[in-house]
């Protein structure tokens, strides 16, 4: 009988390595959740998310939540912490800061957000190929498609009322799980700003940032009132 002499630690890299993804993808989660999404049993995922936390690669925080709690305790949710992001193509954040300082310092702030505009160009040159080679997807579905190909691991979530007539959806939120700019975005938040710029002008309608990756919050959200159809029904994309 052969055993496998790596260290534990080696042995549990690729399965904690799929924890992580699992909520870069789909957002700050409990361990219960990702005890279901990587067929793992609790324990199991508690002790990676135990590891990963003693590592400062994720952080337990309290849920948020629109509907009403019940009794006892809510579960906390596992989200990455800024260094658990710096792992996922952000190598290049020190040189785009100081890149983007320079063209404040010498071409000032209009400068700054011309370029961030001409970056998010691929959210308007791409969404019409998009919606024409797709034509199942709505349009907040798109989006998703969109900012997923260029690495944000973005979903679309039912935005459902929590008050009276709890159930009826009066919108959808695009979530970006991942922000390849994120770091860049803290000090120049011109970027986020234009990414929602970009979304407000090729759905044609008002759109609200209500969370970016930037400024702390696990996950991107924008809100785009009344996208979809009220169905009562609540549904999530993840596009991959």
């Amino acid at each position: 009988m052969e055993f496998d002499e790596r260290p534990a630690a080696a042995v549990d890299q690729p399965t904690r390595q799929r924890v992580v993804r699992s909520i870069l993808v789909n957002g700050p989660s409990t361990a219960a959740a990702l005890a279901e999404r990587l067929d793992l049993t609790p324990a199991a995922v508690r002790r990676h998310l135990d590891q990963l936390l003693d590592e400062g690669t994720v952080e337990a925080r309290e849920p948020r939540t629109l509907a009403a709690r019940g009794r006892g305790r809510p579960a906390k949710v596992f989200a990455l912490t800024e260094a658990g992001r710096d792992g996922f193509d952000q190598q290049y954040d020190d040189l785009a800061v100081q890149a983007l300082r320079f063209l404040a310092e010498t071409g000032g702030e209009q400068a700054v957000r011309e370029f961030a505009e001409r970056r998010v160009a691929f959210v308007e040159e791409r969404f019409h190929d998009v919606s024409r080679e797709q034509p199942q997807l709505s349009p907040a579905e798109v989006l998703a498609q969109v900012f997923t190909e260029e690495g944000y691991a973005a979903a679309v979530r039912a935005l459902p009322t929590s008050g009276p007539g709890k159930g009826h959806i009066v919108g959808e939120q695009l979530c970006q799980q991942h922000c390849p700019v994120s770091h860049v975005a803290h000090e120049f938040p011109q970027l986020c700003e234009a990414e929602t710029a970009a979304i407000s002008r090729v759905l044609g309608s008002h759109v609200q940032r209500l969370a970016t990756i930037a400024h702390g919050d696990g996950v991107c959200t924008t809100c785009i009132p009344n996208a979809s159809p009220s169905t009562g029904k609540t549904k999530e994309q993840v596009t991959t």
